[in-house]
């Protein structure tokens, strides 16, 4: 890669809190993706935060390289997608192989009117990078934001209301009115209150090995069962990153001594069965990992919460990771903006674990099917499996069967407690729940235009004065390819939406008036109480 792991993004500087006991209104703990863009998320919105991370350079690795369209939307409103977009690997093709027969081929975006691509592929450390970049911009602008290398919390108090915290300088301590728990799937935090991680950890180990080569493979995610080159496993991976480094994945089974596999003559006889014993390469990075699909019950407790992989962790496959990880850190922000601010109640806090947490488990159910396909445990599943396979070979029907990782979408919060009422007919895509589609305009894109606080939505029609911005479109007008009468009216003439601030449908109408967009805008700031399911 092109990135220098020496080099610091956020060196440690002493504080001057470190001379007394000050008070934060937010501290999130962790410097990761999820982390960071939480953080420059609240300060966006004009919310002091303070970053806290044991380390003070990038992620070691490769690690999360798929980066879905959602989160790329997310980083595209907070700022940072542009440099996302032009050193990622833009991709939406991929083929399934069983053996040396190709299964099928699938296309993750095949219809036009986005913006963004399906996936990129990048190296984690460059997203890091990137984010800080953008952090400093924004700090440069005036945000209230700010990042601490090589301090670590060691200790909480108070139910996380004061931290001790450990620097080369040696240990202060600082007050906070929430903690927010970034810190990974081995969180130290969680750990410190005592909290349980609980879920399945499956009987096989995966070999990463990143490697750097000049090859004319296409930009698309190549995946075998039962890879007919030697040593590969039961299944490997082939997906293309920047700087001309592959990624390629091959499954080892269960009982292994990672040492020996981490061998680099080990991990080069894979290689060379994959690609061809002439194959010129260097090895860029390799590691091993086991799938594990665990979650917290509650991702609040008091004023600590988690987010990303401390509150939830899946299976690599399917890129699951990093990008519910994000969009965690999409739902949270918002509501921690309102309730500190005082335009929401606190029990609106409560809803991003509500809504979270039904995103956690479907990603789990995905993640663990997936899974379960590619490393059966029983002879019976073993026998379905191979069935499916040979079938899908020449069976339309099949096909849908074979699961080599369901890719990450975003999840729908149907009947949940801050969705209000769902009167335009048909669009399932749009129903109140859901994440807006984007679709191109007379000038620029919708989500754009949607920007990141509520806003009323109103197509082919006027909607009333209730204190909030309002877009206005003209399919007429506005709508040069047909994608917003597709997307957001179907058959109806006219359509209303309520959108919230992470660009979710919170209501949709045919038609409303003022008192109608009142209720479902308080039913979406939980002043309202309502209960899941009640839609």
């Amino acid at each position: 890669m092109n990135i220098q792991f020496d080099d610091e993004l956020y060196p440690y500087r002493r504080s001057p809190d470190q001379d007394t006991v000050a008070q934060h209104p937010v501290v999130v703990v962790g410097a990761g993706p999820v982390g960071l863009t939480l953080a420059l998320d609240l300060a966006n919105r004009g919310t002091p935060v303070l970053v806290l991370d044991e380390n003070s350079r990038v992620s070691h690795g490769s690690r999360a390289i798929c980066f879905a369209k959602r989160t790329l939307e997310i980083a595209d409103r907070l700022g940072f997608a542009e440099p996302l977009l032009a050193k990622g690997v833009e991709w939406s093709h991929g083929r399934v192989f069983h053996g040396d027969n190709e299964i099928y081929e699938f296309d993750l975006l095949p219809e036009a009117g986005h913006r963004h691509p399906a996936f990129i592929n990048l190296q984690q450390p460059y997203f890091e990078i990137y984010l800080v970049d953008a952090i400093r911009a924004a700090q440069a602008g005036g945000a209230p934001i700010e990042i601490r290398g090589h301090n670590r919390v060691t200790g909480m108090h108070n139910d996380g209301a004061t931290l001790d915290i450990e620097t080369p300088d040696g240990t202060y301590h600082l007050t906070t009115d929430w903690l927010i728990a970034c810190d990974g799937a081995r969180s130290p935090i969680r750990d410190m209150m005592g909290l349980s991680f609980d879920g399945r950890v499956f009987e096989d180990n995966f070999l990463i090995a990143d490697v750097k080569m000049a090859a004319d493979f296409p930009t698309e995610r190549w995946f075998w069962f039962d890879p007919p080159f030697k040593g590969a496993g039961a299944s490997a991976l082939l997906h293309k990153q920047p700087d001309d480094v592959w990624r390629l994945d091959f499954q080892l089974g269960w009982d292994i001594d990672r040492e020996h596999e981490l061998l680099e003559e080990n991990v080069r006889a894979r290689v060379d069965g994959m690609l061809g014993a002439g194959a010129e390469y260097e090895l860029d990075w390799t590691s091993i990992y086991t799938f594990q699909c665990r979650r917290m019950q509650e991702f609040r407790h008091g004023r600590v919460i988690f987010a990303g992989d401390s509150a939830h962790q899946v299976s690599p496959f399917g890129a699951r990771g990093a990008n519910s990880g994000i969009q965690d850190a999409d739902n949270l922000a918002w509501k921690l903006d309102y309730v500190i601010k005082g335009h929401a109640p606190e029990a609106l806090i409560d809803t991003y674990s509500e809504e979270r947490s039904l995103a956690a488990d479907e990603n789990i159910l995905a993640s663990t099917r997936s899974t379960d396909f590619l490393t059966p445990k029983s002879r019976a599943s073993q026998t379905f499996r191979d069935a499916v396979l040979h079938l899908a070979e020449s069976h339309a029907f099949a096909r849908p069967m074979v699961n080599s990782g369901r890719l990450s979408t975003p999840c729908s919060y149907d009947g949940m407690s801050l969705i209000g009422p769902d009167r335009l007919p048909g669009l399932p895509r749009t129903r109140a729940g859901s994440p807006c589609l984007d679709a191109p305009l007379s000038e620029g894109f919708l989500l754009n235009r949607l920007g990141g606080d509520f806003k009323v939505l109103a197509i082919n029609t006027d909607a009333p004065d209730v204190g909030l911005p309002t877009l206005t479109l003209s399919t007429a007008e506005h709508d040069p390819t047909g994608a917003v009468r597709d997307r957001y009216l179907g058959d109806a003439e006219t359509a209303i939406y309520l959108i919230r601030p992470d660009q979710y449908i919170a209501a949709r109408w045919q038609q409303a008036n003022a008192s109608d967009i009142r209720a479902a805008l308080r039913i979406a700031t939980g002043q309202e109480v309502r209960h899941a399911a009640h839609v």
